[in-house]
């Protein structure tokens, strides 16, 4: 159970890599970028709620197409400074020139924030869409690693695919993408999520095999919503497995019955990843805690 889980609250200043690599099984949380003063101060209440569970980090996304980028980079630069918690930077090449990202990277460093997500993002007109390059910005995520590296003392993080980029021609190809990251300075990735604990321990198997030897954090979301995890899920050009679909099913309409069964499946995930060797778990909470805290408690966490 995860009561008996020591602290892992780590010390201000530590990198993310160094956190990692000293305090064995890394659990954290990810919240969507707030559209107005109202969702703000709800992601403040789920922050506040997950808080004592002493997460390794916690991580602010980028809204669509970039947006939401200068309430995102506030409310890391508040995490900072106001809570115990050890933030992780998001930064996209969507919609920006090399000037802006130099600018935001050097917002994060006055915020003390040594850590920083670098990602190509999503098109900007939409997942699917063509990729296209700001005027004056980058094309790739390995470029976004390299800038952000060569500007400072950062432990930088990637995004990994267990079931292929979309984008991607094939699975080696996705996976020699993962390594050239990591060879240009990424020190972890974070999966985007999936349900089937063999997409990611193949995923790691194949990057290790190109050279990729860095922490592979898998991602979960947990399915309280079965429309709305959907949509996610397509949004990403994976659509949920049929053995997700048919469970969640199988209980009909009742929106309780939903939730306990996607928080019954994300908890046997967690349990596989983790028995498999999986360095930790990144939990996509959709700025709300309960259901994340829920399958916090239910983890099988190994001993030794």
């Amino acid at each position: 159970m995860a009561q008996g889980l020591p602290s892992r609250l780590p010390r201000r200043g530590v990198s993310l890599s160094q956190a990692l690599a000293s305090q064995g099984r890394s659990f954290s949380f990810e919240f969507m970028p707030p559209k107005d003063d109202v969702g703000e101060r709800a992601l403040w209440t789920a922050i506040r709620e997950l808080e004592p569970l002493q997460p390794t980090f916690v991580s602010v996304t980028y809204g669509a197409g970039g947006s939401t980028r200068d309430r995102t980079v506030r409310v890391t630069e508040g995490i900072a400074a106001e809570t115990t918690l050890l933030p992780v930077g998001h930064l996209t090449c969507v919609g920006q020139s090399r000037a802006e990202l130099r600018s935001i990277i050097g917002q994060y460093a006055d915020a003390g924030v040594r850590n920083v997500l670098a990602l190509r993002g999503d098109p900007p007109g939409g997942p699917g869409q063509p990729w296209r390059r700001h005027p004056d910005g980058l094309d790739y995520a390995v470029e976004l690693v390299a800038m952000i590296r060569c500007l400072g003392d950062f432990s930088v993080g990637v995004a990994a695919f267990p079931q292929i980029h979309p984008e991607a021609a094939d699975p080696n190809g996705d996976a020699r993408v993962l390594a050239a990251k990591a060879q240009a300075g990424a020190e972890f990735a974070i999966t985007q999520m999936f349900f089937d604990a063999v997409d990611y321990f193949a995923l790691v198997e194949r990057a290790a095999s190109f050279g990729a030897h860095i922490p592979v954090i898998p991602g979960i979301m947990p399915i309280t919503n079965l429309s709305q995890v959907s949509r996610f899920a397509t949004l990403s050009g994976r659509p949920l497995p049929a053995t997700v679909v048919d469970r969640i099913e199988r209980v009909g309409d009742d929106p309780a019955a939903v939730r306990a069964v996607g928080i019954e499946i994300a908890s046997e995930l967690s349990d596989r990843l983790l028995d498999g060797g999986a360095p930790g778990l990144h939990f996509y909470t959709l700025n709300r805690s309960t259901a994340t805290r829920e399958i916090f408690q239910n983890l099988r966490v190994p001993t030794g």
